[in-house]
């Protein structure tokens, strides 16, 4: 096997002024003293809905894990570009998210896709809110139900979309097949594999989130957006000397 010439100079693409070397002393910060911050969203208006049902077992579970949980609820929320980001369902979600640390995301499948209800939530939510990204190194944990057999068409998008938005998606998901089958008259789930998927998903979560919520902006931190910015720089202090 030959060997990598790894003397300085050998990376004459890179600027060595920027690139980071990661160490674990670098992932190590204060841990903060309030308890993790964790917002839900779900994906249904109906009266008796499933995903909402779902998303308050996972409220109840991460309550006991010792995290502070806020859900939003999606009624109300107008269609993206029918009003603007003043109206106050929309200041209401954005806020949320910036609130948040760690976030729950649970929708139905239809038409073998997430709904609309709840892709809604997240088209409503900007690439950045006063220069910062609203959603950007928050954990994650995604979940479906559904009507008929299992499925995961569901979960496989949220995850697509919580890496689109920079979001750390946790290993773990769960699905609900027949979710109808899986609730008594109180609305509770009942005790089945299922119940103890989604105490495996939130029990996950929180993990991820006590690691990561205080090294966020370290792990998200990118060398080709350091460079983007120091290029930027530069650039107006060359216009001011002209």
């Amino acid at each position: 096997m030959s060997e990598l010439n790894l003397e300085k100079g050998t990376l004459p693409n890179v600027d060595d002024e920027l690139l980071d070397i990661p160490s674990f002393d670098k992932c190590v910060s204060a841990p903060s003293e309030h308890a993790p911050r964790v917002l839900l969203l779900y994906g249904s208006l109906r009266e008796r809905s499933f995903s909402r049902l779902v998303i308050e077992e996972s409220a109840r579970l991460l309550t006991c894990f010792g995290a502070e949980v806020k859900i939003f609820n999606p009624e109300g929320l107008p269609q993206v570009d029918t009003e603007d980001e003043n109206h106050p369902k929309v200041q209401e979600l954005r806020e949320l998210m910036m609130w948040s640390e760690g976030q729950v995301w649970c929708s139905p499948e239809r038409h073998g896709a997430m709904t609309s209800i709840f892709k809604s939530q997240l088209d409503w939510v900007p690439l950045n809110m006063g220069g910062v990204r609203p959603t950007q190194g928050k954990t994650l944990a995604v979940m479906q139900v559904c009507g008929g057999s299992q499925s995961f068409n569901v979960v496989n998008q949220l995850r697509v979309l919580g890496r689109w938005m920079r979001m750390v998606t946790i290993p773990n998901q769960s699905s609900v097949p027949k979710a109808y089958l899986e609730f008594d008259e109180n609305d509770r789930m009942k005790p089945s594999p299922y119940y103890n998927r989604i105490v495996d998903v939130m029990e996950e979560l929180m993990k991820f989130t006590l690691l990561l919520r205080d090294n966020k902006d370290y792990f998200v931190d990118r060398y080709s957006e350091r460079v983007e910015s120091a290029e930027q720089v530069s650039e107006r202090v060359n216009q001011r000397s002209l």
